[in-house]
């Protein structure tokens, strides 16, 4: 494997996140970023030729990640970030966004403590309101990978979370 090509699977593993050809070579300090995407096409040759749990996924910029047949394996090794009720919460945010921390303690009453986990998380942000009372609460580009939404995703997430909290029994 060239100096390059292992460079750049060095930055994706230790990333862990999706990444463009620039950021990677800004990373690398590589001026040439056309050299740099022939290297990453290699390298994601290289990964779909061999038997790897392992992919580099390509759709929104650049992500090492494991194939989805293992899955099942990570999640039992990987305990869950986010707990139900916080998760719950987020679920609302997502939905309703932007919304109103006020507004959003009429449906989640630990709001304002899980508003403070996921925005430490990086998964939420808080932005003052017009009147400056009150804060509004919207998701982050990291909410999306987080999830891995990708493009109209995004509304189809919404349905499904919709759905399932008109099917849920319980508040925490």
């Amino acid at each position: 494997m060239s100096s390059l090509k292992s460079r750049i699977e060095a930055v994706l593993f230790t990333t862990a996140r999706v990444l463009q050809i620039k950021d990677i070579a800004e990373i690398l300090g590589e001026e040439n970023e056309d050299v740099v995407e022939e290297a990453m096409l290699d390298l994601i040759m290289d990964y779909s030729s061999r038997d790897s749990a392992l992919e580099i996924d390509d759709e929104n910029g650049y992500i090492l990640q494991v194939k989805t047949e293992h899955m099942d394996i990570v999640e039992k090794l990987c305990p869950v970030e986010l707990s139900k009720p916080v998760l719950k919460t987020l679920t609302v945010i997502a939905l309703k966004e932007p919304i109103r921390q006020a507004e959003l303690k009429m449906y989640r009453s630990n709001a304002y403590e899980h508003i403070n986990e996921l925005v430490e998380k990086g998964l939420v942000s808080k932005t003052r309101d017009k009147n400056g009372r009150s804060f509004n609460v919207s998701t982050t580009p990291k909410f999306n990978e987080y999830f891995k939404l990708k493009g109209d995703l995004r509304s189809l997430m919404k349905q499904d979370i919709a759905e399932l909290l008109r099917n849920s029994t319980t508040d925490d």
